[in-house]
Protein backbone atom coordinates (compact mmCIF):
# COMPACT_ATOMS: atom_id res chain seq x y z
CA UNK A 1 0.00 0.00 0.00
CA UNK A 2 1.33 3.39 -0.98
CA UNK A 3 1.08 6.24 1.51
CA UNK A 4 0.56 9.91 0.71
CA UNK A 5 4.30 10.40 1.30
CA UNK A 6 5.04 7.65 -1.23
CA UNK A 7 2.74 9.31 -3.76
CA UNK A 8 4.43 12.69 -3.20
CA UNK A 9 7.79 11.06 -3.88
CA UNK A 10 6.39 9.42 -7.02
CA UNK A 11 5.03 12.76 -8.18
CA UNK A 12 8.55 14.18 -7.82
CA UNK A 13 10.10 11.19 -9.63
CA UNK A 14 7.55 11.64 -12.42
CA UNK A 15 9.09 14.99 -13.34
CA UNK A 16 11.52 13.74 -15.90
CA UNK A 17 12.54 17.01 -17.52
CA UNK A 18 11.15 15.89 -20.85
CA UNK A 19 7.87 17.69 -21.53
CA UNK A 20 6.26 14.75 -23.33
CA UNK A 21 6.83 12.51 -20.29
CA UNK A 22 6.00 15.14 -17.69
CA UNK A 23 2.57 15.88 -19.18
CA UNK A 24 1.72 12.17 -19.00
CA UNK A 25 3.29 11.11 -15.71
CA UNK A 26 2.59 13.99 -13.32
CA UNK A 27 -1.20 14.14 -13.93
CA UNK A 28 -1.30 10.33 -13.90
CA UNK A 29 0.24 10.22 -10.42
CA UNK A 30 -1.96 13.07 -9.19
CA UNK A 31 -5.25 11.83 -10.63
CA UNK A 32 -5.09 8.08 -11.24
CA UNK A 33 -2.31 6.37 -9.27
CA UNK A 34 -4.22 6.04 -5.99
CA UNK A 35 -7.13 4.29 -7.75
CA UNK A 36 -4.96 1.62 -9.40
CA UNK A 37 -4.77 -1.93 -8.14
CA UNK A 38 -1.63 -2.41 -6.06
CA UNK A 39 -0.02 -4.60 -8.76
CA UNK A 40 -0.48 -1.79 -11.29
CA UNK A 41 0.91 0.74 -8.82
CA UNK A 42 3.97 -1.49 -8.52
CA UNK A 43 4.20 -1.59 -12.31
CA UNK A 44 4.18 2.20 -12.45
CA UNK A 45 7.00 2.37 -9.90
CA UNK A 46 8.92 -0.14 -12.02
CA UNK A 47 8.24 1.99 -15.11
CA UNK A 48 9.81 5.03 -13.48
CA UNK A 49 13.11 3.10 -13.24
CA UNK A 50 13.34 2.92 -17.04
CA UNK A 51 15.44 5.26 -19.17
CA UNK A 52 13.73 8.37 -20.51
CA UNK A 53 14.54 7.45 -24.11
CA UNK A 54 12.76 4.10 -23.69
CA UNK A 55 9.81 5.71 -21.94
CA UNK A 56 9.48 8.21 -24.76
CA UNK A 57 9.34 5.63 -27.56
CA UNK A 58 6.89 3.45 -25.62
CA UNK A 59 4.56 6.30 -24.69
CA UNK A 60 4.67 7.75 -28.19
CA UNK A 61 3.78 4.22 -29.38
CA UNK A 62 6.85 3.91 -31.60
CA UNK A 63 7.82 0.64 -29.89
CA UNK A 64 6.24 -1.85 -27.52
CA UNK A 65 8.07 -2.75 -24.32
CA UNK A 66 9.31 -6.33 -24.15
CA UNK A 67 8.33 -6.66 -20.47
CA UNK A 68 4.61 -7.51 -20.15
CA UNK A 69 4.34 -5.57 -16.87
CA UNK A 70 5.70 -2.45 -18.55
CA UNK A 71 3.40 -3.05 -21.54
CA UNK A 72 0.40 -3.14 -19.21
CA UNK A 73 1.16 0.09 -17.35
CA UNK A 74 2.05 1.93 -20.56
CA UNK A 75 -1.33 0.86 -21.98
CA UNK A 76 -3.11 2.05 -18.80
CA UNK A 77 -1.42 5.46 -19.04
CA UNK A 78 -2.18 5.82 -22.76
CA UNK A 79 -5.81 4.72 -22.41
CA UNK A 80 -6.28 7.43 -19.84
CA UNK A 81 -5.23 10.19 -22.23
CA UNK A 82 -6.47 8.87 -25.58
CA UNK A 83 -10.05 9.48 -26.66
CA UNK A 84 -12.21 6.36 -26.72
Amino acid sequence: MYTEDDIRRLRWQSRRGMLELDVLFVPFVEEAFADLEEADQDRFVKLLDEEDQDLFVWLMEREVPADPDIQRIVRIILERVQPS
